[in-house]
């Protein structure tokens, strides 16, 4: 996996993003950050502080909160 996406199950946002990365083909590890207590402390540390979601985390380490489809592929782009 190129990335991993940490999300809760009520985020519209997450489940969006989720739906256009499954319908592009891109995969990717998903993670409930209400189910992995160490996960909320990864979206603290790359927000601020704020359990904001969907926070995706890249395998360089970088990190884009809430992002559009568009910059996740632009992101992934420059990581190949």
């Amino acid at each position: 996996m190129t990335f991993t996406m940490y999300s809760t199950p009520w985020c519209g946002y997450c489940h969006r993003l989720k739906s256009q990365l499954d319908r592009e083909g891109i995969p990717f590890e998903i993670v409930d950050i209400e189910q992995v207590p160490e996960a909320a402390k990864i979206v603290e540390e790359a927000n601020g502080g704020n359990q904001t979601v969907p926070t995706l985390v890249y395998a360089d380490g970088s990190s884009q909160t809430n992002p559009s489809l568009r910059d996740v592929k632009e992101k992934l782009a420059s990581l190949a």
